[in-house]
């Protein structure tokens, strides 16, 4: 880990996750630097949730130009709580589609500034830990920490970095550059090395 700098989340985007993913996320920049690694600050010019925004318009879009037919006919067999999400790409217009598509360009050019001199970004994978079926808000996606690595053409890794008070994983997320899987493996790499977390098993 030697001569890598590695970017914790900006502070706001802490408020998203619960206490004790936080405290795993925070165990685990400690272990990293205590293997050699800088952990540095890095600030944003956007948050994760306008990612969001953006992505969700150009889901919508694609995913009701694909599947419109199956979507419109009633008597399909298709899950009611996945039936509106692509139902919603039909009132997405062709100038909102083509404006997040411009943003994702945008978002990509400042991303990439804002991570010069830093190898990776550290983050939680998610926001919680596995909640019960009959809690899950089917409106949200749980994606806070993920979207933006797939909206802007990154890397990434999860790995498991502890457990919950219930026993219940909490996972580490690696992002480094579009096409830097040496990176994100390589930091993954030596902190499995250094830790036994994936080697536990939750009771169940």
């Amino acid at each position: 880990m030697r001569g890598l700098r590695l970017a914790r989340m900006p502070e706001v985007e802490r408020q998203h996750a619960s206490a004790e993913v936080l405290a795993a996320y925070d165990r685990s920049l400690a272990d990293l630097e205590r293997l050699g690694a800088e952990i540095v600050p890095l600030e944003l010019p956007f948050l994760f949730a306008d990612i969001a925004a953006h992505n969700l318009r150009i889901m919508a879009a694609e995913s009701y130009t694909l599947y419109h037919a199956l979507v419109d006919d009633a008597s399909a067999p298709l899950d009611p709580h996945v039936r509106p999400r692509i139902a919603a790409g039909r009132n997405v217009s062709a100038r909102e589609y083509i404006e997040a598509l411009r943003m994702r360009d945008v978002m990509k050019q400042q991303f990439a500034q804002a991570m010069q001199g830093m190898d990776a970004l550290l983050t939680p994978t998610t926001m919680t830990t596995a909640l019960p079926l009959e809690q899950v808000d089917q409106t949200k996606a749980p994606a806070h920490y993920t979207r933006f690595g797939n909206y802007l053409d990154l890397t990434a890794l999860a790995l498991p970095n502890g457990f919950d008070a219930s026993g219940l994983p909490t996972s580490l997320q690696i992002v480094c550059r579009s096409l830097d899987e040496a990176t994100a493996l390589r930091v993954g790499w030596a902190y499995q090395d250094a830790t036994d977390w994936h080697l536990r098993r939750p009771a169940v």
